[in-house]
């Protein structure tokens, strides 16, 4: 079977360069376009990145010598030669929208990784495991603008990956309260260390629009398909606080749960446990065990755990009850693969099952 043909747009950045390991051996799509801005184009992609590769592994053999592209300038050979591209273009929000339509019209999947498209209505945004249903609203998209091979699908951002997966596995308990505190690493900001050296020995108590993202973008992705749009869900209500911290990769989230049907701990650890969803898919980026559940008190660590299950994996432990709401708990998911790129990938391959890329 042919591989299907993946252009990645913004490739030079930190999670265009993990699409670019992630992808690097991948059994359905295969790379042949490797898209940025103009300062980049013409250059060879090893040249373009020559002092700012940030993966611990090397750039892939196949990809060092591909020609970078412009993504706008050359936007008509690049839709000649994709059926799909990744979009991790980091740009003012609008344009982002007018380049990922512009590559839909033209009949080219684009999957995002941005939050341009993530509160348009016919656009769906999507976890995998979660809400895969919402890949309905691609029939309406296609039918609302005339598109025919071409969508546009999103990825919720990289904060709320582990807590709404646990919540998720707990539906039955009907969670309606949730506190939650977001410690971000500092490639979620597509540093490192080296880059922002104010970061050593730092933590900042703001990210901007990250608590926003983190209260609402749940409230879709449980919403329901309603006429031609989600309708947002109403509960669980979710109050957040997003801090820096100085960690490479990892988000850790710290999680207070009031339910309406308060199970035990034993039921807790059960669901979250037993939960995987897609696990009859074999969908080639999904983990043999979406969430681990740690005993150890000093457990979950984002040094240890970040990359349970590739980095598609969510951490969970020190599940305790509160003496505000009923349960709260640590979480950590890998922001930059589970919480972008890796996620992305996934809801592609979910795209590809369903037939939506062919």
């Amino acid at each position: 079977m042919r591989k299907i043909r993946t252009g990645i747009l913004g490739a030079t950045g930190m999670v265009g360069q993990r699409f670019i390991t992630l992808l690097a051996n991948h059994p359905w799509f295969e790379v042949v376009v490797v898209a940025a801005s103009p300062t980049s184009s013409g250059k060879s992609y090893q040249e373009a990145v020559k002092g700012r590769w940030y993966m611990n592994s090397p750039i892939p053999e196949k990809i060092k010598k591909l020609k970078v592209r412009a993504v706008e300038n050359d936007f008509t050979q690049v839709v000649k030669e994709v059926d799909m591209v990744f979009s991790a273009l980091d740009l003012d929000k609008e344009k982002i929208k007018q380049i990922e339509i512009a590559y839909a019209r033209e009949g080219v999947a684009v999957v995002s990784n941005n939050s341009a498209h993530r509160w348009t209505e016919d656009v769906p945004m999507i976890m995998p495991e979660i809400n895969p249903h919402h890949i309905k609203l691609v029939d309406l998209q296609r039918k609302n603008r005339g598109w025919d091979k071409g969508l546009i699908a999103v990825k919720p951002n990289c904060s709320i990956q582990s807590y709404v997966t646990i919540l998720t596995a707990l539906k039955k308990y009907k969670p309606h309260k949730v506190s939650v505190t977001s410690l971000q690493s500092i490639s979620g900001a597509g540093k490192t260390f080296q880059t922002w050296p104010e970061m050593v020995d730092n933590v900042i108590p703001f990210i901007g629009g990250e608590e926003e993202k983190s209260e609402k973008e749940p409230l879709k992705i449980w919403g329901e398909i309603f006429g031609n749009k989600i309708k947002l869900s109403a509960k669980p209500k979710i109050s957040a606080r997003c801090i820096r911290v100085p960690t490479t990769n990892g988000h850790m989230a710290v999680v207070s749960v009031k339910f309406s049907k308060i199970p035990s701990k034993e039921q807790i650890i059960h669901s979250v446990s037993n939960f995987n969803p897609l696990k009859n898919l074999n969908l080639p980026s999904s983990p043999v065990k979406l969430i681990k559940y740690f005993e150890e008190d000093n457990r979950p660590q984002t040094g240890l755990d970040r990359y349970l299950g590739k980095g598609m994996s969510i951490s969970m432990g020190r599940l305790s009850e509160d003496l505000f709401f009923d349960w709260k708990f640590i979480a950590l998911s890998h922001n930059t693969i589970r919480g972008a790129a890796g996620g992305a990938i996934l809801l592609a391959e979910l795209l590809c099952k369903k037939e939506y890329i062919i």
